[in-house]
């Protein structure tokens, strides 16, 4: 299969987990209403278009592994929403966006914890189920590589530290793909302990090459809530998931080329 691979590098990461009133917690991986989102703000969708959203959302494969673990991080924030000058805010695309939402008539301080992976790099990779439709994993390609809107990863505040698009592969599955692809270099004078060891990684539980792949089924098979109603915006369904580790080559004598 073809195979889109990406390189999500960034200060600051948000993967939104299952949110518990002020708390949102953020995941070890990517899921997949997060990379929808990221591809649609590429493609310069609007949040409210829902068709293209889902349909694509439907379509997405993926699977991740962590390069560079990081740490997590908790950020405390406290907002007073019933302030005049937080009535209107700006967006990306220059225009005066009114706020609504719960917040348009609460009064009040509001208290918020958020989390966030902080300097961490992942190996993202991406196929289409069916790849023919539109868009195709060259039309996201164009997209991240000249995106309509500002590029982010999960939050805002989160802007990537280096081009997220890194080429394409050719693979019988996902965790092939993860497995074969050089891992990134460590940064130059880093010691962190462990940077040599397999990586953690998570794939789909009906990866489409894990038939070709016993490691393929070797891990912590779990559910999690990855997918998003994107009309009502809230996080629904289940999807299967197996946490394991892969341990990629560590140069590119041997490794799976990855092409522009």
């Amino acid at each position: 299969m073809k195979i889109l691979v990406l390189r999500f590098d960034a200060p600051m990461m948000s993967f939104g987990a299952t949110k518990v009133d002020a708390y949102g917690p953020t995941d070890m991986f990517p899921r997949r209403s997060m990379v929808t989102g990221l591809f649609g703000n590429a493609l310069g969708w609007d949040r409210t278009d829902d068709d293209p959203h889902t349909r694509l959302q439907d379509r997405l494969r993926i699977a991740s592994r962590c390069d560079r673990n990081g740490s997590s991080m908790r950020d405390f924030q406290t907002v007073d929403l019933s302030q005049p000058f937080l009535k209107n805010g700006w967006t990306t695309r220059g225009e005066l966006e009114g706020r609504s939402g719960a917040g348009k008539t609460k009064n009040g301080t509001h208290i918020r914890h958020r989390y966030y992976r902080v300097d961490s790099v992942y190996t993202v990779v991406v196929t289409l189920v069916p790849a023919n439709q539109s868009p195709t994993l060259e039309d996201l390609a164009d997209a991240l590589q000249e995106p309509a809107r500002p590029l982010f990863l999960g939050r805002a505040c989160c802007l990537p530290a280096a081009p997220i698009f890194r080429g394409f592969a050719e693979a019988p599955g996902l965790r092939v793909a993860l497995a074969s692809i050089p891992r990134i270099p460590r940064r130059p004078g880093s010691e962190q302990a462990g940077e040599d060891r397999p990586l953690m990684a998570r794939w789909p539980e009906d990866d489409p090459g894990a038939g070709q792949d016993e490691e393929a089924l070797k891990g912590t098979k779990h559910p999690i809530t990855e997918d998003r109603d994107w009309c009502m915006d809230v996080c629904v369904g289940r999807s299967w998931v197996i946490d394991g580790t892969v341990d990629p080559p560590r140069s590119t004598a041997g490794a799976m080329e990855v092409r522009s």
